[in-house]
C-alpha cells in the first residue's frame, strides 16, 4: 500500500515538472513544442512524433519534420497555439526566435506555475484521501490491527509531506527561473 502511495505520488510530482518543462521562461527549450499536437495524415499527434526537434542556442528552437510536406501543419499549429511564438519557414524546417519576455508575461507564468502547483496539491491530498479510505476499510474488516493502521497512517503523512516539500521545492525552483533575467 505504501509502495502505491510513492509511485502515485513520484507521478504527480513528475506530471508538474513536465508541465513546467513547457512553460515559456524567455530561453529556448524543446519542452515548449515537443507535446503539441499537430493535425497530420488525418490524425492529431505529438511534435516530438513528426519531427526533429531542438536548440541551436538559447533564443532558437529548431524543427526539422521527418515528411517535409507537413511542415505547413506544423508552422499552423505553433503560430495558432497560446505560445506567442511566430515561427519562421525556412523551407526544410522551421526556426522559431523565442523573444525575451516582458515584465508582465513574467507575472502571468508566474501565475500559470502556482495554478499547475496547486492542482498537484489538490492530486496529492486526493490520493492521500483514498489510501486512508483503504486502510480505514481493512480496519473496519479487521484485517488490519489498530496499531498496524496507526502506524500505517503515520507512514502515509510522511509520504504526502515529503511530496509536498518536493512540490514546494519544484514551484520554487521554476518561479525563481521564470523571474530571473
Amino acid at each position: 500500500m505504501i509502495e502505491s502511495l510513492y509511485q502515485q505520488l513520484q507521478q504527480t510530482i513528475e506530471h508538474l515538472r513536465q508541465e513546467f518543462g513547457g512553460l515559456h521562461t524567455g530561453r529556448a527549450n524543446v519542452g515548449m513544442v515537443d507535446d503539441l499536437q499537430v493535425e497530420v495524415y488525418g490524425s492529431h499527434m505529438p511534435l516530438k512524433g513528426t519531427a526533429n526537434i531542438s536548440c541551436p542556442d538559447a533564443q532558437t528552437i529548431r524543427i526539422e519534420p521527418w515528411d517535409k510536406s507537413i511542415i505547413g501543419d506544423i508552422e499552423r499549429t505553433i503560430r495558432d497555439g497560446d505560445l506567442g511564438l511566430n515561427p519562421q519557414n525556412m523551407g526544410e524546417h522551421l526556426l522559431i526566435p523565442v523573444p525575451p519576455m516582458t515584465e508582465e508575461r513574467r507575472q502571468q507564468m508566474v501565475k500559470k506555475v502556482h495554478q499547475s502547483a496547486e492542482q498537484s496539491r489538490i492530486s496529492v491530498r486526493n490520493i492521500r484521501q483514498d489510501i486512508l479510505k483503504k486502510v480505514k476499510h481493512q480496519k473496519d474488516d479487521k484485517e488490519l490491527s489498530e496499531d498496524e493502521a496507526a502506524r500505517l497512517e503515520k507512514q502515509i503523512q510522511e509520504k504526502v509531506d515529503d511530496a509536498n516539500k518536493t512540490l514546494d521545492e519544484v514551484t520554487k525552483n521554476k518561479e525563481t527561473e521564470i523571474t530571473t533575467i
